[in-house]
């Protein structure tokens, strides 16, 4: 994954502020439209009128709602930015490195051995496991010599098969399949004011990528070059790749996973902005956010008054744009 970090020419940071406005608005735009979705008719007019009922469903259920989607879609947006950035790789991201399988994990034995802890510490053991099948994955690609690019996410794709069957004999054995299925795809349903605010973690995160993201680019350019401009490159591979490892655990037990929007956003963003992690990552997180909150609003229309969980539907169009990226990249290879 190469990176272009030198100092960019006014037209070109024209062009990205353009971009990232524009982003801007449309992800306002869509979000003030997902606030009067839903089964219960809220309108405008009853905002203003203060009526009670439509009030309290309003701050109950529908704002938290949007901020939950708005949280979680830039924090993988951007953690799946990092992840490819890191193992130099366009087709890492959480969900094809295990992480996501490896939480799920954590959650099936946190509600085994510990069912009456609370959601904190079950979230800290999701995150421990996260951690230790983000490392496993660290050190199985370090160990192999590989010369397809296609190779080190089906690795990882592997490994979480082999961490997901695991899960599921567990979840079977000890009659959770229906909370695995739960956590293992995506859903904003069930998102209310006391059930999501774990989620700001993942936002304070995303902030702290940021003021990083200068080391997360130049250890990306590899080993000897982030080590000659004086950067500690396996802190900062590490460092990089817990932090992806724990947003992804809390938006698990949050509200599930959600497939190949690690991958595909950051890969959109950089194929348009290039790989400097500062001047995309702003723009990675607001594309995340409107990408998630798009199929959210397809979820909740497209069977009306019924709802398709949100991982199905960025499921689909998550494969279909990771298919797509495989091709090009066959093809530009060719």
């Amino acid at each position: 994954m190469s990176t272009h970090s030198g100092p960019r020419p006014a037209s070109g940071r024209i062009r990205d502020t353009t971009l990232l406005g524009l982003a801007l608005v449309s992800l306002t735009a869509v979000s003030a439209w997902s606030l009067f979705i839903g089964v219960s008719d809220i309108g405008l007019s009853d905002l203003l009128r203060a009526e009670p009922s439509k009030m309290l469903l309003f701050a109950v259920s529908r704002v938290p709602r949007l901020a939950a989607i708005l949280l979680s879609g830039s924090a993988m947006g951007v953690v799946g930015l990092i992840m490819q950035s890191l193992v130099r790789n366009r087709f890492v991201a959480p969900t094809t490195a295990g992480t996501v399988d490896a939480a799920s994990l954590g959650l099936v034995i946190a509600a085994i051995w510990l069912a009456g802890a609370s959601v904190f510490l079950k979230m800290t053991v999701a995150v421990v496991f996260a951690l230790a099948g983000t490392a496993l994955f660290m050190a199985l690609v370090q160990r192999l010599r590989y010369a397809d690019i296609i190779v080190v996410p089906l690795i990882g794709i592997m490994l979480g098969g082999v961490i997901q069957a695991a899960a599921t004999f567990l979840a079977l054995r000890y009659d959770l399949l229906q909370s695995l299925s739960a956590w293992t795809n995506g859903d904003f349903s069930g998102i209310l004011r006391g059930r999501y605010e774990l989620l700001y973690l993942v936002g304070a995160m995303t902030a702290a990528a940021y003021l990083f993201a200068n080391r997360f680019t130049l250890a990306g350019m590899g080993r000897d070059v982030a080590v000659n401009l004086g950067v500690n490159y396996l802190r900062v591979l590490y460092g990089g790749m817990a932090l992806a490892a724990s947003v992804a655990a809390v938006v698990v037990v949050v509200v599930g996973g959600i497939p190949f929007l690690g991958l595909v956003v950051p890969n959109l963003v950089t194929m348009t902005m290039g790989d400097n992690l500062r001047r995309v990552l702003p723009l990675t997180a607001v594309s995340g956010a409107f990408f998630v909150l798009a199929c959210d609003i397809v979820s909740r229309t497209i069977r009306f008054p019924y709802e398709i969980p949100v991982g199905t539907v960025v499921g689909v169009v998550g494969g279909g744009l990771f298919l797509a990226l495989v091709l090009r990249s066959r093809f530009n290879a060719g």
